[in-house]
C-alpha cells in the first residue's frame, strides 16, 4: 500500500490480517513525522472470558507493533468519536465496524437494540462524517458474506446489515483493501 489515503477501508475474514494492515498504516503515519498522532477507536467490549482474552491479545500486539498509538474505547457513538479525535495531524483507526454493528443490533439488553432504520442511519452518518474528518481515517471490518446462509433470522438480518454497511463504507472511502491470508488486495484506490 502506497500513500495513506484520506479514508481507507480494510476488510477481511477473521484472522485475515486486517488489524495488522491497519496497524502498519498507523505505524507508517507515526514514523513519517514526530508531530503526528494515531488514535485507535476500539468498539469491542468484554462480553465473556474469550472476548476478554481476544481484546487483551489485540492490545498487547498493538502496543508492541505501534508504539505511541493511543486507544479509546467507544462502543456506540462512533461518528462522534471520529470527529472528536480527528485533526490534520492525527490518523484515526476505527476497529471495528463489525463489533460496532453487533453492539447496535444485538446489545446485552435486547430492549436497547436499534431499529433497522436507526442502524441504517447510524451507518450512513458514520460514512457521511468521513468526508468531514480533518485527518485520515482507517476503518476496519469483517467480510462475512461469503459463507453459508445462517438458519436463524436474526443472524441473517445481521449479515445483511453488515453487507450494506460494508458497501456504504467502501463507497465512502478513497481506498479499499481486502485482506486474505495476510495478503492485501486493493479493491479501490482513488486516493
Amino acid at each position: 500500500m502506497g500513500e495513506i489515503a484520506r479514508s481507507t477501508f480494510i476488510l477481511g475474514g477473521q484472522r485475515s490480517g486486517k488489524s495488522r494492515c491497519a496497524e502498519l498504516l498507523a505505524r507508517r503515519w507515526l514514523d513519517a513525522s514526530a508531530d503526528q498522532r494515531a488514535v485507535m477507536v476500539a468498539t469491542g467490549q468484554v462480553w465473556d472470558d474469550e472476548m476478554r482474552s481476544r481484546i487483551a491479545r489485540h492490545q498487547a500486539d498493538r502496543a508492541e507493533r505501534v508504539r505511541g498509538m493511543v486507544t479509546v474505547e467507544v462502543p456506540l457513538v462512533l461518528a462522534e468519536a471520529v470527529q472528536q479525535h480527528s485533526d490534520a495531524r492525527t490518523l484515526v483507526v476505527v476497529h471495528c465496524l463489525t463489533l460496532w454493528l453487533t453492539r447496535l443490533m444485538m446489545p446485552p439488553d435486547p430492549a436497547q437494540a436499534l431499529s433497522k432504520a436507526a442502524v441504517v442511519a447510524a451507518g450512513e452518518g458514520l460514512c457521511a462524517d468521513l468526508h468531514h474528518a480533518s485527518g485520515p481515517v482507517v476503518l476496519v471490518g469483517n467480510e462475512i458474506g461469503q459463507g453459508v446462509i445462517p438458519l436463524v433470522r436474526g443472524v441473517r438480518a445481521f449479515v445483511d446489515a453488515l453487507g450494506h454497511l460494508n458497501q456504504r463504507a467502501a463507497a465512502s472511502c478513497g481506498q479499499v483493501t481486502l485482506m486474505a491470508a495476510g495478503l492485501p488486495m486493493t479493491l479501490k484506490d482513488t486516493a
